[in-house]
C-alpha cells in the first residue's frame, strides 16, 4: 500500500511539496481553504493527485506519513492541533524537500535582511560557476526544484514560519542576519518565542557544520549565551575577536581557519551599513566554500540588489526616488532612514504592528523635511511625527502621496517609501505597493 503525504495549502510551498511527494511514490491529498486557481486544478489532475478547495476535511487526513503544512498556517490553529493530537507529523516544505536531496545547503533568516543577504549569497556561487539554485522563502520553492532539478548547493532564505515546523533539517552553513521583533501575533506577543523559532535553523546542526551570526545584534547576543549549538560559530560584526569576519571602513575582513581574506566594498551599489553587513555575510559564506575573494569582489560590485528593498526607482530633476515597500516593520525602516545621507521626504504608513516609533525620531529630526502619512488609520503617526517637521500631510492614494513628494522635494532631495507598517489597508501587499511607488514616479 502506498504511503500517504498530505498537503495543507496550495501556495507556491504547497505546489512544489505536492509534486515531489508524488514523484516520490507517496499517493498525495492537497488540501486548500481558499479557491483553487484553475491553473493549480489542472496542474494536480494531471499528475493524478486528489485535491480539496474551500475546506478542510481532517478525515480524509487519516494515516498520513507526513502532513506538509503552509507556512501561511498558524502551528495552533484548531485543525493542525486536532492533527497533531492523532499523532500525525507536521512538517514544512523544507524539512519535507531537504530529505530527497544530497546538495549542500545554506540558510540564511533573520528579522531583516535575509533576502538581500540570500540573494548575494546566490549571486557570488553563480557566478563562481558553482551549480546551485535559489529557493526557501523566495522564487521557486525548494520541494519543485528539488524535484525537476539537480543542484549541488542550494541557498535558502528562510522565515520563521518555515522553522517552526522543521525536525531534521540541518544547513551546513546557517545564518541569522539580526532579530528584532516581528510577527510576533504568531508567537503569543513573545519574542522569546520568536527568538527560539529563529534559532532552529542551528538545532541539528553538527560540529563539522558553521553557523553565521551577527555578533552586535542584542537581542541575538542575549539568546545565544544560553542556546546550545553544536556547529563552529563565526561572527559577523565591528570589530576583531579572532575568527570571524569584521567591517573597518570599505573593507570586509573574513579570518577562518588563520587565514585571512580583506575584500574591499568601495564599488558595492547597495547604501547603508546594514546592506555591508549583508555583504560580509555572503562572502563569508562564500569564503567557507573556497570562492576567490576577486570573485567575491566582482559578483558584490554588479550586484543590483532585490525589488523594493532600496530600490533606486528614477531621479527627477535631481530628487533620487527610492522604494523600500518591504520595509514592513521598525528595524527596516531604521536601516533605511540611517542610510539617508540627504535631507528626504518620508512616505510612511499603514498597518501598524504594534509599532513603537520612538526610535526613529533622532534620524526624522536630522534628516527629514516632510512627511507624508500613507494609510487609513494614521493616528499613531501622527501623535509621534506631527510637531517634528514643517511638513505632514495624510492621504489614502499612492499617487497622491508622490505627487505632494514631488511638489516638496528640491534638487539634492530623497523621496523615500520606507512605509514601517503592513500594506494591507489600501493594497494586495507590499509589492503591489511598491509596483504602484514605481509607476506613480514614472507617471510625474
Amino acid at each position: 500500500m502506498e504511503k500517504k503525504v498530505v498537503v495543507l495549502g496550495a501556495g507556491e510551498s504547497g505546489m512544489g511539496a505536492a509534486l515531489l511527494a508524488k514523484k516520490k511514490g507517496y499517493q498525495v491529498f492537497v488540501s486548500e481553504q481558499n479557491e483553487l486557481s484553475k491553473e493549480h486544478q489542472s496542474t494536480l489532475q494531471k499528475q493524478g493527485i486528489e485535491w480539496e478547495s474551500g475546506k478542510h476535511s481532517p478525515d480524509a487526513m487519516k494515516n498520513a506519513e507526513w502532513v506538509v503544512k503552509s507556512p501561511g498556517i498558524p502551528s495552533d490553529s484548531p485543525l493542525v492541533e486536532n492533527l497533531k493530537k492523532k499523532g500525525l507529523v507536521i512538517v514544512s516544505e523544507i524539512e519535507f524537500a531537504a530529505q530527497y536531496t544530497p546538495a549542500t545547503l545554506i540558510g540564511i533568516t533573520g528579522t531583516n535582511g535575509k533576502t538581500t543577504t540570500t540573494l548575494l549569497t546566490y549571486q557570488i556561487l553563480k557566478d563562481a560557476g558553482l551549480n546551485v539554485g535559489l529557493a526557501g522563502n523566495i522564487g521557486t520553492s525548494f520541494a519543485y526544484q528539488v524535484a525537476t532539478a539537480n543542484f549541488d548547493y542550494y541557498v535558502l532564505e528562510i522565515s520563521s514560519f518555515q522553522l517552526d515546523d522543521i525536525r531534521q533539517f540541518a544547513p551546513h552553513i546557517a545564518v541569522i542576519t539580526n532579530i528584532t521583533p516581528d510577527h510576533l501575533d504568531r508567537y503569543n506577543y513573545r519574542l522569546e518565542k520568536y527568538v527560539q523559532s529563529k534559532l532552529k535553523i542551528t538545532q541539528n546542526q553538527t560540529e563539522k557544520d558553521f553557523f553565521l551570526f551577527n555578533s552586535e545584534d542584542p537581542v541575538l547576543k542575549k539568546a545565544l549565551e544560553k542556546a546550545s549549538i553544536q556547529s563552529k560559530k563565526v561572527p559577523l560584526g565591528n570589530t576583531q575577536k579572532g575568527e570571524g569576519a569584521y567591517l573597518k571602513e570599505n573593507n570586509i575582513t573574513i579570518h577562518l581557519e588563520n587565514k585571512t581574506t580583506m575584500i574591499n566594498t568601495a564599488q558595492f551599489p547597495l547604501s547603508g551599513r546594514h546592506n555591508l553587513l549583508n555583504a560580509m555575510a555572503a562572502s563569508t559564506v562564500a569564503r567557507l566554500l573556497d570562492i576567490r575573494k576577486e570573485s567575491i569582489r566582482e559578483s558584490l560590485t554588479h550586484f543590483k540588489g532585490a525589488p523594493h528593498r532600496m530600490e533606486k526607482v528614477l531621479t527627477i530633476q535631481h530628487v533620487a526616488y527610492i522604494n523600500d515597500s518591504k520595509a514592513t516593520n521598525i528595524n527596516a525602516t531604521f536601516f533605511a532612514l540611517d542610510s539617508m545621507e540627504s535631507p528626504f521626504v518620508w512616505i510612511v504608513g499603514g498597518v501598524d504592528k504594534g509599532n513603537d516609533y520612538e526610535i526613529l525620531l533622532p534620524m526624522v529630526r536630522k534628516k527629514a523635511k516632510a512627511i507624508i502619512c500613507l494609510g487609513v488609520d494614521n493616528e499613531k503617526l501622527r501623535s509621534t511625527f506631527e510637531n517634528v517637521t514643517d511638513i505632514f500631510i495624510e492621504t489614502q492614494s499612492m499617487s497622491e502621496a508622490v505627487k505632494i513628494a514631488h511638489k516638496v522635494a528640491i534638487p539634492k532631495d530623497t523621496v523615500l517609501l520606507s512605509p514601517a507598517c503592513a500594506s494591507f489597508d489600501l493594497f494586495q501587499n507590499y509589492e503591489d505597493r511598491g509596483n504602484q511607488f514605481k509607476e506613480a514616479v514614472r507617471n510625474l
